[in-house]
């Protein structure tokens, strides 16, 4: 079946309706180039038709993309390129017969990769207002780049500085933005979205409109590239597109921050960044068969590669009810409490509240619940600033956050989450007072470490007791890990999961267990850091390694922005069950000891600048508190960087064999969005079936050889070693 429709009117305006049969969204799948190639012709032939609106046939989108799956099935870099080509050729029909009868791309909801590049080759473009509605190039986030014409047309109609920050960020601008850049040329409701395209479709090709763009208008903002340059030399950058010498400072610019951001693990935005420039410079012809042979390089590599995975276990998820019996169905949560305010209470409520979902808050005093109010209102301050959100949406989302000093208000709660100090009494005594006070609610910790079904020891009602443990920043972390203890639910299960993907989060469910998983393999991996650093290496080498490696900070700056005394807490909760293998080396308590805190005391393995300060430098005086005092002699970097990943791959695997993960799959989804564990590499287990599980054996046996039994290879791996299997099949 076709996937366009095509209503002529009597005005001569052919309305051309994209809209895949059985789908929820538009994709450009196989079988594009062939439907393009015959709607086109046909509209070409038609002498009713003086002029077309191309609109979706879906309510809520326009086209998001490619279909990923048919480029997965893509095996050689010649399938790729040929497919790229073909792409390009597509929407080159397009081009073309809009320079006889003019094409109006009529764009409502997610108008992305592939649904970008075919409305930037239609004549106008008019965007709704609605929130829904976005428009980028996001190839990049899958290892890949634009491969349909993006990265020639796009520049030829905002300029380059302005292109590459959309191309090489990936990320995706709101019409209004779309509008100041020339991405679009208006912006309406999407009631009258298809009568104005249609007029101005009849004006075209009356030659009534004549749109009028300059790629040089910086309404919209300085791009993200040229914003660490010296003002003068910005406005000389930009002013001096068509200048060989502006071109060059700018590719130039564009390179050096792509570097510094990269460390050259993602091929793709550099990549993007060449098809550009050779299309500037020599010409679009060229520039189209560089994107094509780039593509071609870039979909068959392991990053892209790596990256589909991910994001087809991200979609995967998105689905998964977090339990095996398809009948339980989740309760609906139309009120949650939050016990706490504090950074994390905080953060919890405000995506709760964002989300739509009243927030009943609680402290111990109004000073805490002020505070807690100001974190709130100031992230949504922000998002007022950066134009995410009106004044009045502002409004409308912090009066969905209440707050008291006891438990009033809470009775009606279907969910109560917990973010109080982390102390087993603690928290049993708060789940005592919520039975009471909440009798019919969920009992959610937000705890890290602690087993959720020892707090639920003196629970009435231990089915309603779970775990969520969430990242932080709330705000900004994606992840939320869901702990289910040996008595919870498969009902609570399903509805917390349920709740966790309404307030945007990607949800793993685990098993309970001290650590769960996310906290479990970070112990091992920052205790293995110590112990170099105890040996003698330097703070700035042994973080280097890792972010070499792919982590977005190191070991040591980790520690102190989750701050050394929590870790160490931490620390403890694991080693009193875990025992010797993951006993942190003697004399780091002196770091707390001396008020070596973190980020949140100004000193810790860094020295800090004032509040909200990035500045950091590494504090050599806290080499005074350790083995080795100030000469530090720092092992080779591949090393640290081994050491410290093989504690991480060795933990989750005995979390696999022992049921606290019930996938590898979710166990590389929880490292990679909970702990930064770097996305091109795949994750642990993604990482370990890469090496090879004898490869991954026998370099921990050479480690065990010299430290001991702290690098015990999982039994796990060791099966998978003698069987040549793998953690994922296929």
């Amino acid at each position: 079946m076709s996937a366009f429709r095509v209503e002529v009117g009597p005005d001569g305006v052919a309305l051309l309706l994209m809209d895949i049969p059985g789908e929820p969204v538009n994709t450009l799948r196989g079988s594009f180039q062939e439907d393009f190639e015959e709607v086109f012709g046909k509209i070409a032939e038609d002498p009713a038709v003086k002029a077309v609106v191309l609109a979706s046939g879906k309510p809520e989108s326009f086209v998001v993309g490619a279909d990923i799956e048919m480029l997965q099935r893509i095996q050689t870099q010649a399938e790729a390129t040929a497919l790229s080509r073909g792409a390009q050729a597509a929407m080159s029909r397009v081009e073309q017969l809009g320079k006889r009868k003019p094409i109006v791309a009529a764009l409502h909801g997610p108008a992305l990769g592939g649904g970008l590049e075919l409305a930037l080759a239609c004549n106008y473009r008019i965007a709704t207002d609605s929130p829904r509605t976005q428009l980028g190039l996001p190839e990049v986030q899958l290892g890949l780049l634009p491969a349909a014409g993006g990265t020639q047309r796009l520049p030829a109609l905002i300029g380059i500085a302005h292109s590459l920050d959309i191309i090489l960020a990936g990320k995706s601008v709101r019409p209004a933005k779309a509008r100041k850049l020339g991405l679009v040329d208006e912006v309406v409701p999407r009631a009258i979205l298809r009568d104005v395209a249609r007029r101005r479709a009849l004006e075209l090709a009356k030659g009534e409109l004549r749109p009028q763009r300059t790629k040089l208008d910086l309404k919209g903002g300085l791009p993200r590239i040229l914003r660490s340059m010296a003002d003068a030399e910005v406005l000389q950058t930009v002013a001096l597109e068509e200048n060989p010498v502006g071109r060059r400072i700018l590719f130039q610019q564009a390179r050096k921050a792509l570097q510094a951001k990269t460390h050259g693990h993602y091929p793709a935005p550099e990549k993007a960044l060449e098809a550009v420039r050779v299309g500037v410079e020599k010409g679009p012809e060229e520039g189209y068969r560089t994107e094509a042979s780039l593509f071609g390089e870039l979909l068959v590599g392991d990053v892209s590669r790596r990256l589909v995975e991910i994001f087809f276990a991200t979609q995967e998820l998105k689905k998964d009810s977090g339990v095996d019996d398809p009948s339980v169905k989740p309760r609906p949560v139309n009120k949650v409490a939050m016990l706490g305010a504090g950074l994390m209470g905080a953060g919890i409520a405000y995506v709760t509240a964002d989300a739509g979902i009243p927030v009943r808050l609680k402290d111990k005093d109004d000073a805490a619940l002020g505070r807690g109010l100001k974190q709130i209102a100031a992230i949504l301050e922000e998002r007022v600033k950066r134009r995410r959100l009106t004044r009045r949406e502002r409004d409308e989302k912090l009066a969905l956050v209440t707050v008291a000093t006891d438990y009033s208000g809470m009775k009606t709660a279907d969910v109560v989450i917990e973010a109080v100090f982390e102390d087993l009494k603690v928290k049993q005594a708060v789940l005592r007072e919520v039975e009471r006070e909440a009798p019919n609610a969920i009992f959610a910790s937000n705890t890290s470490s602690l087993p959720i079904g020892k707090i639920a020891e003196p629970a009435e009602r231990p089915d309603k007791v779970i775990g969520m443990h969430f990242f932080s920043p709330v705000n900004k972390m994606p992840l939320l890990e869901v702990v289910r203890a040996s008595k919870t639910s498969s009902e609570t299960v399903a509805t917390i999961v349920a709740l966790g993907k309404k307030i945007g989060k990607t949800v793993i469910v685990v098993n309970d267990g001290v650590g769960f998983y996310t906290s479990r393999i970070l112990l091992p991996y920052m205790n293995e850091a110590s112990h170099i650093l105890s040996e003698g290496a330097a703070v700035e080498d042994i973080d280097k390694a890792l972010v070499d490696f792919g982590f977005p900070v190191g070991p040591m700056q980790l520690m102190d922005e989750v701050g050394i005394d929590v870790g160490a807490k931490v620390a403890h909760i694991l080693e009193e069950a875990f025992g010797e293998r993951v006993k942190a080396p003697a004399g780091f308590e002196k770091l707390v000891e001396n008020g070596r805190l973190g980020r949140k005391a100004k000193k810790g393995f860094y020295l800090y600048g004032e509040s909200g300060s990035k500045e950091k430098v590494v504090d050599r005086t806290v080499y005074e508190l350790l083995p080795g005092g100030q000469r530090r002699h720092s092992p080779p970097q591949n090393e640290i960087a081994e050491r410290c990943v093989l504690q991480m791959v060795n933990e989750a695997a005995l979390c696999l064999a022992e049921g606290i993960l019930r996938s590898a799959r979710d166990g590389d989804i929880g490292a990679i969005f909970g702990l930064g564990w770097p996305p091109f590499r795949g994750g642990p287990f993604r990482y370990a079936d890469s090496l090879g599980a004898a490869q991954v054996v026998e370099k921990l046996r050479r480690w065990q050889d010299k430290f001991g039994a702290r690098f015990s290879p999982a039994p796990l791996l060791q099966d998978l070693a003698k069987s040549g299997g793998r953690f994922h099949k296929g």
